[in-house]
């Protein structure tokens, strides 16, 4: 027989391997060592196994015992979570990386615009459901202490004092090896490695149990079977509304548990361990079941009848006298009640510190967080202060309750209660319409009619409700009878209530979201909740408060993080905006992942509230906030559309601003030609008129007065005709109506033509410089056209050129198969803002000795040939002068080809 003493050394030695692991874990992750093992799927895996706890190791065989197969439910929840809704958990997780989300209640309060209230309310459910459970974990482990001490009456102990020293043993494992970081998001690896130690030890030890049950104790499978058919487990019959009751309570405290959510989220180094874990979890699972029902089955043919069925998994091997593989049993059992006070315990420290303890620091600290003093450190205090109490809560809860009945079913209870969180957790993560107030409605309503009809009656009529209260009602109000809501009587307890509080706290939840309208940062963060899987994490907007206050952050997130991990932050930032050596500039960018920063240490909404203190106030953009929440991806491609139809439509406009100012323009010399044809029509008309009139009237005219007066007449006539030319020209031209005739010419003697024609009649002369050498190209043209556009260039040289020498360089550049030649005068050239509209008609200069002159046709004209000649003409800015070039074909083909049809 296994002393009580011997048992205790075997513990203790168990304890010192365990905080072996946590340090060694520990050291390996500061160096970076061990990442193979230390972020594996493999030890993931094992880390879920916290939801075999101690009620699960010795009170599955208990419920077997008692109920036959329902124990099966509680594996099969989290099993058909995995591995049908593994997606979910992949979106849980990648929610909590992007949100670097601390707790179930800093993820449901993040995604309700960091309500702080909503967060208090969640820990202080979680609190109430999960220390009575903590509790029960402490009995489980004294009462396998009483099994050992039976056999040595000497050496019992005492069990208060027993739970007591466990209590304080595990209390400093979470403080030290729970508290050594600030920052959640930095990972447990310590504790997390433990977990996975003692998942092993649980298991092997419940498998070594169950495989000397069946093969040293039944005497093989087939002997086993029939056992098991012959007992009153062979002939149990299901309820099938239990059974899915009992499934949707598991499934959902498997999400909803903050020790699950804190190894299944926070701890999570790559969401890809979801995959491995879909599959793995569940075999894991199933072999923690396997040997059950053998065990349960030959305790209760083996041992006496008031043996606890509990028990069975010790009380087994010691009836055989197997002290080596019960004491084996023992670690196991103890190892599943210890991780599961372990990470609890964490979680719920982490909760309370964030949601609770330091935003009451922070309303009480003047100045709050830029108040001097080492928020660090208050926050570490106030984490484990937290983990003292939630200990010590499970303790006192242990000895009020006295190891009554209530302890058995705590687990229901407890699984009951953290359940309420699943409509809020859910409908937050796929509805954005979801809104804080009904979170708050449906928490509220779930929590309370929990606590009234699972909590509360668990202990027994007379113990917090009068018998008078389960026959008659509350208030004796007949239809608020604890285990018979609404008058419906009939239904299992556990499904009564796991009915109504969830069903009721989903209808609370969707009726209060439907008539509430959610503030712009709650609209935000849903927007983001929901398209996780489809937008990465990006800037969006946060209280823009903080504008300016670079040096107030930087104190602040020292006192938070510490300051070299601060300082760290900062020089990133501040090199990544191009500012190195400096502080970072408090941009909305850089502000929103600093409070991502802060969320890992001190959670979501206690860093939204440390940020917004430091501008003063809380605000938020209405306008850059909706642009981001109000919308899901669809609207945002459609605003994409519209911000690109804007910019087109902007640049529309510019374009018809600018046509209208060419219009404008055009209509001014439009208006100016219409006075200009006037007057050159009137002014020759008139001089044709009087002339011809004098030489009718007038008799006595000599030979030379008549000379004179015929040849003004004939100038005049010649000018109306020069102008009525013109006007022909650019109508034929312009309607196409032109004929051409083609043919090879010298560009030398075209040149030729036109130098002589345009310099002979010139007003103003000008120098005009040539290189005939280059001029010999032959070209494929209508000479007389293209003779016309180089007078008409000549001529507006020699009309408009302001230089006190002007001057006239005409260069010729073959091509392969065209030939340009650049007209370059040494004037000041055409003003910028006249350059748009020299091609146009009715378009003159207002310069040059020529200004005004002409009725502005003749580079209209000009470019209506070379169109037709298929070449070009085109002005050429330069920095002095005015520049012309003149494309067009070397060949027949090429001219045949670049002509309009």
């Amino acid at each position: 027989m296994v002393t009580l003493n011997q048992l205790v050394a075997v513990c203790l030695g168990y304890v010192v391997v365990l905080f072996a692991v946590a340090f060694l874990a520990e050291r390996a992750a500061l160096r970076g060592r061990g990442q193979w093992l230390l972020r594996s799927p493999l030890v993931y895996t094992l880390s879920l196994s916290i939801y075999c706890t101690g009620w699960t190791f010795y009170g599955a065989v208990g419920y077997a015992a008692r109920s036959g197969l329902e124990y099966v439910t509680i594996y099969l929840g989290p099993s058909l979570v995995m591995i049908g809704w593994w997606w979910l958990l992949r979106r849980l997780v990648r929610i909590g990386r992007m949100q670097r989300v601390t707790s179930v209640a800093d993820l449901i309060s993040a995604r309700y615009g960091k309500s702080n209230a909503l967060a208090v309310l969640i820990t202080l459910m979680a609190v109430i459901g999960v220390t009575p459970y903590i509790a029960l974990q402490l009995q489980s482990v004294t009462l396998s202490l009483s099994i050992f001490a039976a056999g040595d009456p000497g050496t019992a102990p005492d069990s208060a004092q027993a739970a007591l020293w466990i209590a304080a043993g595990l209390a400093l494992f979470t403080v030290l090896f729970g508290t050594r970081n600030l920052n959640v998001n930095e990972r447990h690896h310590g504790i997390v490695i433990a977990v996975a130690v003692e998942a092993v030890v649980k298991l092997v030890a419940l498998l070594a149990v169950g495989a000397f049950v069946v093969w040293g104790v039944a005497g093989g499978v087939s002997e086993t079977l029939a056992r098991i058919d012959a007992s009153p487990i062979g002939s149990w019959q299901t309820s099938g509304s239990r059974w899915s009751a009992l499934i949707v309570l598991s499934a959902a405290a498997f999400v909803c548990l903050p020790r699950m959510f804190q190894v299944m989220v926070v701890e999570n180094d790559d969401e890809r361990h979801l995959q491995s874990a879909s599959w793995a979890f569940p075999l894991y699972l199933m072999a923690m079941s396997l040997f059950v029902v053998p065990i349960a089955v030959v305790g209760l043919g083996t041992l006496p009848a008031d043996a606890n069925p509990d028990l069975y998994v010790l009380s087994v091997p010691l009836n055989e006298g197997q002290n080596g593989l019960a004491t084996l049993a023992f670690l196991g059992g103890f190892s599943s009640a210890t991780s599961m006070v372990i990470v609890a315990t964490l979680a719920l420290a982490t909760m309370m510190s964030n949601h609770v303890v330091m935003p009451v620091w922070l309303a009480l600290r003047q100045g709050g967080a830029q108040q001097s003093g080492d928020v660090r450190e208050a926050v570490i205090r106030a984490r484990r202060l937290s983990i003292l109490l939630i200990i010590g809560l499970g303790y006192v809860y242990y000895r009020v309750s006295g190891g009554s009945e209530a302890l058995a079913a705590i687990g229901l209870i407890s699984f009951g209660g953290v359940a309420q969180f699943l409509p809020a957790l859910l409908g937050g993560i796929f509805w954005r319409g979801a809104t804080r107030w009904g979170a708050l409605a449906g928490l509220l309503t779930g929590f309370g009619l929990w606590v009234f009809t699972m909590l509360l009656p668990s202990f027994g009529p007379g113990a917090v409700l009068s018998q008078g209260v389960f026959d008659a009602g509350l208030w004796g109000l007949g239809w608020l009878r604890p285990q018979a809501m609404f008058g419906i009587e009939g239904l299992d307890p556990v499904v009564h209530a796991v009915w109504w509080s969830l069903a009721l706290n989903t209808l609370m939840f969707l009726t209060v979201s439907a008539f509430t309208f959610p503030h712009p940062l709650e609209r935000l963060q849903g927007a983001q909740f929901v398209n996780v899987m489809e937008a990465q994490p990006g800037t969006r907007g946060l209280p823009r408060a903080a504008a300016g206050q670079a040096e107030d952050l930087m104190i602040m997130s020292q006192r938070i993080l510490g300051a070299l991990e601060a300082q760290r932050f900062f020089a990133q930032a501040a090199t990544a905006q191009g500012r190195p050596g400096k502080l970072p500039d408090p941009t909305i960018d850089f502000v929103q992942s600093l409070e991502r920063e802060l969320a890992g240490a001190v959670g979501a909404a206690t860093a939204h509230a440390m940020i917004g203190q430091i501008g003063g106030a809380q605000i938020v953009s209405v306008e850059d906030l909706l642009a981001v929440a109000d919308e899901s991806a669809q609207i945002l491609e459609y605003s994409n559309r519209l911000e690109a139809q804007s910019r087109q439509l902007t640049e529309t406009a510019d374009e018809l601003g600018e046509a209208n100012q060419k219009l404008l323009k055009l209509s001014q010399q439009k208006d100016g030609f219409l006075s200009q044809i006037s007057h050159e029509l009137r002014t020759p008309m008139t001089s044709i008129r009087a002339f011809s009139e004098i030489l009718r009237d007038t008799s006595d005219l000599s030979d030379e007065e008549q000379h004179h007066y015929a040849s003004i007449i004939h100038t005049e006539t010649i000018r109306l005709t020069r102008l009525l030319d013109d006007l022909l020209d650019l109508s034929v031209l312009e309607n196409g109506q032109v004929s051409l005739t083609l043919q090879r010419a010298d560009l030398h003697d075209v040149l030729d033509r036109a130098v002589m024609t345009a310099t002979g009649g010139a007003r103003q002369s000008i120098d005009v410089l040539r290189s005939p050498a280059q001029e010999r190209v032959d070209v494929v043209t209508d000479t007389d056209r293209l003779a016309q556009v180089f007078i008409n260039l000549i001529s507006n040289a020699a009309k408009y050129c302001d230089a006190r020498a002007p001057s006239l360089r005409i260069s010729v550049e073959p091509g392969p198969h065209d030939v340009t030649v650049r007209f370059t005068d040494n004037g000041s050239g055409i003003p910028e803002d006249a350059r748009a509209l020299v091609f146009e008609k009715f378009a003159r200069l207002a310069q040059g000795s020529g200004a005004g002159d002409g009725a502005g046709l003749g580079l209209a004209i000009c470019r209506e040939i070379m169109d037709r000649l298929g070449g070009a003409i085109t002005h050429v800015p330069t920095d002095q002068g005015a520049c012309f070039e003149v494309t067009l074909a070397r060949s027949v083909q090429s001219a045949a080809q670049e002509m309009p049809a």
